[in-house]
């Protein structure tokens, strides 16, 4: 019988090794499991590569996974918000590395490596120092920039709803970054609000299939 419901997000987490590149759900605080990364932080892996669309926001979620120094390197697009201290500290200091990728890039990136596409063209960043080192070229008169896709290890992510199968929903602007990084990595792990029967959940309105979740960790609306 599948089964991929596990008891606690410290379970669920146990396998992140140090050195592990782990997507992190949440567009902003918008979807960020933060049950899962408070897991991750007390199980202590470290030296982790992160991907993420904020390089974290006040002091919790992916804010306190910086502030605990546990981030070697972080892929995003938005490193610098009003409220992004830990990364803006760790950054000035030499502590942490940064590749900054557009959003668009950056979604189109991961979507590649969970569709098993080698690599796409894209207008955006050429001709600026993203595209420095990059191979370009010209398709129909226009300037396109070779980007390859981003895989992971491990995708943390938040679901409004999954059955013990991984099949997942999602609330609204939450769904974000979700469905595409459980494609991406070989090991996904979704938190949700609540787990339910099989045939509870909508074939219609299922986003993720539960083929891409390994396991799903009932967190309740905290």
């Amino acid at each position: 019988m599948i089964d991929k419901i596990v008891p606690s997000a410290a379970e669920a987490v146990a396998d992140i090794r140090d050195g592990a590149t782990v997507m992190i759900g949440g567009f902003g605080t918008a979807g960020m499991p933060n049950a899962l990364i408070d897991a991750l932080i007390a199980q202590g892996a470290r030296d982790l590569v992160v991907v993420n669309n904020n390089a974290g926001n006040g002091d919790t979620g992916l804010a306190a996974l910086l502030k605990e120094k546990r981030v070697r390197k972080i892929l995003c697009s938005f490193p610098r918000q009003v409220d992004s201290q830990h990364f803006d500290a760790l950054y000035r200091a030499g502590e942490i590395e940064l590749e900054l990728v557009p959003q668009g890039n950056l979604a189109e990136r991961i979507r590649a490596a969970g569709a098993g596409i080698g690599g796409f063209f894209t207008p955006t960043g050429y001709g600026t120092q993203l595209a420095e080192g990059k191979e370009t070229r010209v398709i129909d008169g226009r300037h396109y920039v070779l980007e390859y896709p981003i895989h992971a290890d491990f995708a943390l992510i938040r679901a409004d709803r999954g059955d013990r199968w991984g099949n997942l929903t999602y609330r609204k602007t939450a769904r974000n970054f979700g469905p595409i990084m459980a494609m991406a990595a070989r090991c996904a792990i979704a938190e949700v609000r609540e787990v339910v029967e099989l045939g509870a959940l909508d074939p219609e309105a299922v986003v993720t299939p539960g083929i891409f979740v390994k396991r799903v960790v009932p967190v309740g609306s905290a």
